[in-house]
């Protein structure tokens, strides 16, 4: 092997990675804020968690992403720390899919069907399909991801060939075959299976790489396994990287997954070595092919997740134990008052997940807007409680950091590489956020007339007070009603916010006008009639906001 081989190889290297990575970027820029949204809402049974954690990362081909996803949404507080065990298991059973593409280019074979299913023949083929669909496709359409899909795939597979075509000469050398035999010693092979994997920071192309020299005609099972082994764990780095900085649950969850992976393939290694101790096993000085490191690397982590999920509990434990509480986990904050209000910019470079993560964090919102309200209005059909009056002022300026903070994050997000889809979902939730805003602000400014009538003391006869608490409990259903669909997103259900923002609307006209006449006939104080009006008016913009919020779900949905 000369330099130019070794050139080559590097260049098939970086092609191999950098098609990983536009592949991997543009099947999680499609489905991520999708598949984020199914991941976090399905993931109470942690049978489903593992499913899905499979699921997701067979689709977006990375493990590493699905269990930084996993992270920051526990670091969020959208997803627990039990939840998030079954889906990091899943995830490791998911990640094999990519070996399985990557052995077809071992296939043997002059048959017309072989040759077509190797990488050297179809490869071109999607790069041609890919570069055209490209050129018709318009800037962030999802046509344009699904061509940079086919072209990342077809990098990768030229990349996978070129770096095959350029180690094949290694098999002549006795200093290469040495060095493989080196590395057959378990713990030195599960080493350096870690530390490449840590450092390129994928078990894929990890894997990926290992298989082109397995296509030398060198590389023997013995050599093979341990590094696989390490492979695992290294893959845990990224995650770890990830957890810097974050919540003690957010920790807790890329230690599971580094406990995970480290049990698994201790567990392995001293099973199978005791074993290969007393019964020889002949095959582990043969030689390996590319679909044999596929079926290794498969069967371990399918083995390793049914053999540990009935003890995910303890991994639990451990984690916890690792990282102990020295207090009551507190929300992380990002204002020197403190709130619930938490968004990592880590998270901005993977923008289908952070955007997800604002959706949830708007719920959070939609649900303190709620609170507000329903203490405003009780403060107009109740006596005045001046506790009540305190906590919405304190609530109001929570809900204006929510709104400040997640607009401050989506116009970082804005800047970032979004699907048309994403794109959409992202200025709806900028406009949800101004109603949302809004309709705290007529809430406090209702506790403002509630305490105008308080201290002036103010009477309402029963007959005015009954038609206005009927329009006052329309107004709480669609604000309730609202917030649901923040939360379920049910189409259906904005279809009844209109109908109830009509009633609102017609009923505050016939309120309006039969209180004008209790003024002009003298049974309604003017002061009062002055400050019934205002009420009036702000009760009516409330169901008008909730609409805006409706009509932006109903619009999606076309």
């Amino acid at each position: 092997m000369n330099v130019f081989n070794l050139v080559t190889m590097i260049g098939g290297l970086a092609l191999f990675l950098y098609g990983m990575k536009v592949m991997g970027d543009n099947l999680t820029k499609m489905a991520g804020s999708r598949l984020a949204g199914i991941l976090e809402h399905l993931t109470k049974n942690p049978l489903k968690g593992v499913l899905l954690g499979l699921v997701v990362t067979a689709i977006i081909q990375s493990s590493s992403a699905t269990t930084v996803m996993v992270v920051g949404f526990v670091n969020s507080g959208i997803m627990t720390l039990s939840q998030a065990v079954g889906v990091i298991m899943g995830a490791n059973i998911g990640t094999t899919v990519t070996s399985w593409l990557l052995a077809m280019t071992g296939i043997q074979g002059d048959s017309f069907l072989i040759q077509l299913l190797k990488p050297t023949t179809f490869a071109p083929m999607l790069a041609f399909i890919g570069v055209a669909i490209l050129m018709s496709a318009k800037e962030n359409d999802d046509k344009a991801s699904i061509a940079s899909i086919l072209i990342g795939l077809s990098v990768l597979l030229f990349g996978m060939e070129t770096m095959s075509n350029a180690v094949a000469p290694l098999a002549e050398l006795e200093g290469f075959r040495e060095l493989l035999v080196t590395f057959s010693n378990p713990i030195l092979g599960v080493i350096v299976g870690a530390i490449f994997t840590a450092i390129i920071q994928s078990s894929s192309a990890s894997v990926g790489i290992l298989q082109a020299f397995a296509l030398t005609g060198t590389l023997s099972f013995s050599t093979a396994i341990p590094i696989i082994m390490g492979q695992n764990i290294g893959t845990c780095g990224t995650a770890l990287i990830s957890s810097i900085g974050a919540s003690k649950n957010a920790k807790r969850a890329a230690l599971v997954h580094l406990n995970f992976n480290m049990l698994g393939s201790i567990i392995f290694l001293i099973v199978f070595y005791g074993l290969h101790s007393f019964i020889d096993f002949d095959f582990m000085n043969e030689y390996c092919s590319p679909a044999s490191i596929a079926v290794i690397h498969s069967l371990f982590n399918i083995a390793s997740t049914v053999l540990l999920f009935p003890f995910a509990g303890f991994i639990e434990k451990v984690a916890k134990k690792m990282v102990p509480d020295e207090e009551a986990d507190k929300p992380r904050v990002l204002s020197k008052r403190g709130s619930k209000v938490y968004l990592d910019e880590r998270f901005l470079t993977r923008p289908s997940f952070a955007l997800e993560i604002c959706k949830k964090k708007a719920s959070e919102m939609a649900v303190e807007v709620e609170k507000i309200v329903k203490l405003s209005l009780e403060l107009i059909k109740n006596p005045y409680n001046k506790n009540n009056a305190k906590q919405i002022k304190f609530d109001e300026k929570l809900i204006d950091e929510y709104r400040d903070k997640l607009t401050e994050y989506l116009l970082k997000l804005s800047g970032k590489d979004l699907s048309t889809a994403d794109t959409e979902s992202l200025v709806i939730m900028q406009h949800t956020l101004t109603d949302l805003e809004e309709i705290s602000d007529y809430a406090k400014a209702l506790q403002k007339d509630a305490h105008k009538i308080f201290k002036k003391d103010l009477i309402f006869s029963n007959k005015m007070r009954a038609d206005f608490e009927y329009l006052v409990n329309l107004v709480e259903e669609i604000v309730s009603k609202t917030t649901i669909l923040l939360l379920t997103d049910d189409k259906n259900l904005a279809r009844e916010i209109e109908g109830i923002e009509e009633r609102i609307h017609k009923y505050k006209k016939s309120l309006k006008k039969h209180f004008l006449h209790q003024i002009q006939k003298g049974n309604l104080e003017l002061e009062l009639g002055i400050i019934f009006e205002n009420m009036l008016i702000k009760l009516e913009r409330t169901a008008a906001h909730c609409t805006n919020i409706a009509y932006t779900v109903i619009e999606n949905e076309l």
